[in-house]
């Protein structure tokens, strides 16, 4: 592909891309924090599933108490250091909403700007097929932006629950007993068991659907949707990229 050129214009200009409608340009949309954060929160979910499963329901059978003791240690370890490696990249990745590019940014979750309000409604109409295409969007659509805010309250609803059971269990003089306030938040130990397995199901329920939509849309709409996940880079129609509100287009962002 030749290389696109991109023109600066004043701030009180439209943006101006040299394309021909039609043409797909190869947008650098996703950077390497969000990419890295994105799957480290889907493997460590599957390991918390699979352990905290087994947790609370030993499906394992070892003969001898102390063989069933094993198996349940190695489960409780795994999850432990699953529940951190999850913590710490859900935290990473909303402290990137503040940090990085302006596909990643907050306000592409919490429509604020009235291009996004619009956008949340036509992107609904486009996913009950009441439209052919879909709205003009080069990070997420305005309605996935709005569906990840919550999907971003659950993982710290779940992230508060594992921490005040953890508080329960942990040894003494563990800097994890802190959280033992979350306790009476929760209605105690038993509600925070029952809050944090919700959570899972509800989780796992959003993990089936986006794996099915990206997988659908990236068919439906062949512009990289899941291999953007791997290299970063989608394939974006050029008049979606000058009519998207941009002031100008960063070189750096911009290849054809």
């Amino acid at each position: 592909m030749s290389t696109t050129a991109i023109t600066h214009e004043p701030v009180t200009q439209p943006p101006l891309a040299v394309c021909r409608p039609g043409e797909l340009v190869r947008v650098y949309v996703w950077q390497w924090p969000v990419r890295l954060t994105h799957w480290c929160t889907a493997y460590a979910i599957l390991f918390l599933a699979m352990t905290g499963f087994y947790m609370g329901n030993p499906f394992i059978t070892v003969s001898g108490s102390a063989g069933q003791h094993f198996v349940m240690g190695w489960a409780k370890t795994l999850h432990f250091y699953a529940a951190i490696v999850f913590a710490l990249s859900v935290i990473t990745r909303v402290l990137w909403m503040f940090m990085g590019n302006r596909y990643s940014t907050w306000d592409k979750f919490i429509p604020v700007a009235r291009k996004r309000q619009t956008g949340l409604w036509n992107s609904l109409r486009y996913y009950l097929f009441q439209l052919r295409q879909p709205p003009g969007f080069v990070g997420h659509n305005p309605l996935a932006g709005f569906t990840y805010l919550f999907v971003f309250l659950i993982f710290f609803v779940m992230i508060a629950t594992g921490l005040a059971l953890y508080s329960v269990s942990a040894p003494v003089g563990s800097p994890f007993r802190v959280f033992s306030f979350l306790l009476p938040l929760a209605g105690g130990a038993q509600s925070a068991r029952w809050i944090h397995h919700v959570g899972m199901w509800m989780i796992l329920a959003f993990a089936v659907h986006h794996v099915y939509s990206a997988v659908l849309m990236s068919q439906v709409e062949a512009r990289g949707t899941v291999e953007s996940m791997a290299s970063g880079y989608k394939f974006v129609p050029c008049e979606d990229l000058v009519y998207s509100g941009y002031r100008f287009l960063d070189r750096r962002d911009v290849e054809r």
